[in-house]
């Protein structure tokens, strides 16, 4: 299960989605994100579906990939379905105790869980195809113009860059002390909620320890490397839109006019 999270991964290959500017592809994550939740039919979803479908492709990435990041969400998107299902109000088709199944909850109950599920591939999408690097070189030149009031817009994007970065290293860390614990006879499956939340505490207070061992770590060789922020910094590979980026832009704003115009 820990190894399916997608968030903060980079799957290294060639392809034009991989070229893309990351400014392009987080601005681009933004503007999907916006269209998700502008879509009101399954016309809608379609197109963004597809639009999914054919970045997916370009990006020579195997749907595979895609689809793991769904597992961890499971438990949240069968909840969050279940609780439209139930608590929309509306045409009653079914009755059960207290609860009502309406035509409304059905329909608010599926566009609640295609939404999720597109939220979950736009935001792996970038992550796999954007590394931590140029992620922050992204966000740093995005939000640039918030120096003006003085927010330290490197250190953030760095912030959120390492964060990232950090997610997968943690997550394998997990998964070792898991096997670790395991082979010394820890039981993590059988028993009660308390049992089995008692039974996390050897992973835990290892897992601290080594994140903050290793986030001092990373502080140290920062120091060592003479960083204090992005004052005066310079990039040795400054970013410079292409032309496949403007295609890519207009591939977007064709996809937020759909969902304004689809009815």
């Amino acid at each position: 299960m820990l190894r399916d999270l997608t968030l903060g991964q980079y799957y290294p290959v060639d392809s034009v989605i991989h070229r893309l500017d990351p400014r392009t592809k987080f601005l681009g994550t933004l503007m999907f994100i916006v269209s998700v939740f502008l879509f009101k039919t399954f016309w809608g979803f379609l197109l963004c579906g597809g639009f999914v479908i054919g970045v997916t492709i370009l990006a020579r990435i195997p749907i595979k990939y895609i689809l793991k990041g769904i597992r961890p969400i499971l438990f949240l998107l069968l909840f969050m379905m279940i609780f439209n299902l139930l608590l929309t109000p509306g045409e009653v088709i079914g009755e059960w105790w207290i609860f009502k199944v309406t035509k409304e909850g059905i329909y608010a109950a599926l566009f609640m869980g295609l939404r999720l599920i597109m939220l979950v591939f736009g935001s792996s999408l970038m992550t796999y195809t954007t590394t931590p690097n140029k992620l922050t070189s992204g966000m740093e030149s995005v939000f640039g113009f918030l120096k003006v009031i003085k927010v330290p817009v490197h250190e953030l994007a760095m912030m959120i860059s390492i964060a990232l970065r950090f997610i997968p290293i943690l997550l394998e860390e997990t998964n070792k002390i898991m096997k670790a614990q395991q082979a010394r006879g820890a039981d993590f499956e059988s028993g009660g909620v308390i049992k089995r939340a008692k039974a996390m505490v050897p992973i835990l207070i290892p897992l601290f320890l080594s994140a903050f061992r290793r986030a001092g770590d990373l502080a140290e060789a920062m120091e060592a490397r003479c960083y204090h922020g992005g004052a005066g910094r310079t990039k040795m590979k400054p970013l410079k839109y292409h032309l496949r980026d403007l295609f890519a832009y207009l591939a977007l704003i064709g996809l937020i006019v759909g969902a304004v115009f689809i009815p």
